[in-house]
C-alpha cells in the first residue's frame, strides 16, 4: 500500500482547504436539534452544494465531483480540520445517496438526489421499531399494495428516527408480504413525511433536545414509485445502506483524528493535574494511536473498494472500533477536566471546554445506533469466524 499522495490528490486537498477557509462560518451554527439550528445547517448544505463540495463522490452530472474514496477521505480530513459544521443531511448524502446510486431508477435519481444535495430535502432514518431495533429482520410495520396497484397503504411505527423532527423525508423497510418472516418479504420504501396519516413525535436526547423522533403511520398512501429496488428485496437494499453506515461513509476517520488532536491539546493544557493519574497520559497516547490505526484501516478498505471489492460483514468490526474509540476519548477528556467536565457549553465558566460534555453524551449512543455492538459481535462471530449459533 502506497501511503504517499499523488500530485493530483495534493492539489485536491489544497483546493478544498482554500474553499473552506473562505466559506466556513466564523461563528459556530446552533445545534441542528433546534428549529433555528436545523435551518442554519440546511443553508450550509446549500452553500456546500454551490461549491460542489456537498457530495464529492457523486457523479458530476448529479452535482458532485466524481471523486474516488481516497479523495473523499482527503476531503473529510480538511473538513474536520477546518471546524466546518456537522452535516444535517448525513443520513441522505452518506447513506441513502450511495444506495440510490446502486438501486434507484433514473427517474428516482433525477428527482431525489439534487434536492438531497442542496438541502431542500433532508432525510431521516426509518429503521428501528419498538420490537425491532438492531434486529431489523423483526420489522412489523406493514405496506399493503392497493387494489389499483398505484400506492402502498402503510401502517405501523418507527422509532429512534434520527433528524425526523424537522426532516422532509424518511427511508425505511416495511413488510409487504404479511405471511413472511424475518428478512423475507420486506420492501425498502421512501416516504415523504408530509403525507396524510403521518404523526411525528419528538424524543428528547440526554441534553433535552429532540435529536430523534418516533413516526406513526396510519393508512398512509405512498406511491409505488417511491419503492427502492424490487418488492420483497428490501433486506438486500438495506444491507447495502447498513454497510455504508457501519463500515465507511457515516463516520470518517477524520472525525476521530480531530477528536484525538483536541484530546492531546487538552492534556497539554492541563498536564500538571492530568499527570497525577499516570493512566491518563497512557489513555491519551492510546487514543491518538487508535485514531491513526483506524485511519490506515479505512484507507486500506477504500483502496479495496476502488479495485472492485465490497463492504462485507467486516463493517461490523469497524463500527465497534470507532464507536468504542469515541467513548474512550471522551471519557479520558472527562478525567482530565475533572469537575469542569460537567459544565455545559453556554456556562460562563466553561471557557470552551463544554463541547467535551456534548461529545461525551453523544458518544454514549455510538454503541447503539447503526446496530448495537452486541449485535455486531454476533455478526462477527457467525459470519466472519464461522461460529455456531447458541
Amino acid at each position: 500500500m502506497d501511503l504517499a499522495y499523488t500530485p493530483e490528490q495534493q492539489a485536491f486537498r489544497e483546493e478544498i482547504r482554500t474553499w473552506l477557509a473562505a466559506n466556513v462560518p466564523a461563528e459556530p451554527l446552533k445545534s441542528f436539534d433546534t428549529a433555528e439550528g436545523f435551518q442554519q445547517h440546511r443553508e450550509w448544505e446549500a452553500k456546500l452544494n454551490e461549491g460542489r463540495w456537498g457530495m464529492v463522490t457523486w457523479p458530476e452530472a448529479l452535482g458532485g465531483r466524481g471523486a474516488d474514496l481516497i479523495q473523499w477521505l482527503i476531503f473529510e480530513e480538511e473538513y474536520w480540520r477546518a471546524g466546518a459544521p456537522l452535516r444535517v443531511n448525513q443520513n441522505g448524502i452518506f447513506l441513502l445517496g450511495p444506495t440510490l446510486m446502486e438501486y434507484g431508477t433514473d427517474e428516482q435519481k433525477a428527482d431525489i438526489l439534487p434536492k438531497m444535495a442542496n438541502g431542500t430535502e433532508v432525510w431521516a432514518q426509518g429503521w428501528s421499531e419498538p420490537g425491532a431495533g438492531s434486529d431489523m429482520a423483526a420489522i412489523r410495520s406493514k405496506a399493503e399494495l392497493s387494489d389499483c396497484g398505484e400506492y402502498y397503504i402503510v401502517n405501523g411505527q418507527k422509532t429512534w428516527s434520527t433528524r425526523a423532527v424537522w426532516a422532509d423525508q424518511c427511508f425505511g423497510m416495511f413488510r409487504t408480504d404479511p405471511n413472511s418472516q424475518r428478512h423475507h418479504g420486506l420492501t425498502f420504501i421512501l416516504v415523504p413525511l408530509n403525507l396524510e396519516g403521518i404523526t411525528v413525535r419528538p424524543i428528547p436526547q440526554l441534553d433535552g433536545l429532540p435529536g430523534f423522533a418516533e413516526i406513526f403511520f396510519d393508512n398512509v398512501k405512498v406511491p409505488v414509485n417511491r419503492r427502492l429496488g424490487g418488492e420483497g428485496e428490501g433486506w438486500k437494499v438495506a444491507m447495502a445502506t447498513a454497510g455504508f453506515e457501519r463500515g465507511l461513509m457515516l463516520r470518517s476517520p477524520a472525525r476521530f483524528q480531530e477528536t484525538a488532536r483536541r484530546l492531546v491539546n487538552l492534556y497539554k493544557e492541563n498536564r500538571e493535574a492530568a499527570d497525577r493519574d499516570p493512566s491518563v497520559k497512557e489513555a491519551v497516547i492510546r487514543a491518538y494511536m487508535d485514531a491513526e490505526a483506524y485511519t490506515l484501516t479505512t484507507y486500506q478498505t477504500a483502496c479495496r473498494l476502488t479495485q472492485g471489492g465490497k463492504i462485507g460483514p467486516e463493517s461490523s468490526t469497524n463500527k465497534i472500533f470507532w464507536s468504542e474509540l469515541d467513548q474512550r476519548m471522551h471519557e479520558t477528556a472527562m478525567s482530565i477536566l475533572g469537575a469542569r467536565a460537567e459544565l455545559l457549553p453556554h456556562a460562563p465558566a466553561a471557557q470552551g471546554v463544554g463541547n467535551w460534555l456534548d461529545g461525551f453524551l453523544f458518544a454514549q449512543s455510538g454503541p447503539i445506533y447503526a446496530g448495537t455492538n452486541e449485535i455486531q459481535r454476533n455478526i462477527i462471530a457467525e459470519r466472519m469466524l464461522g461460529m455456531p449459533r447458541k
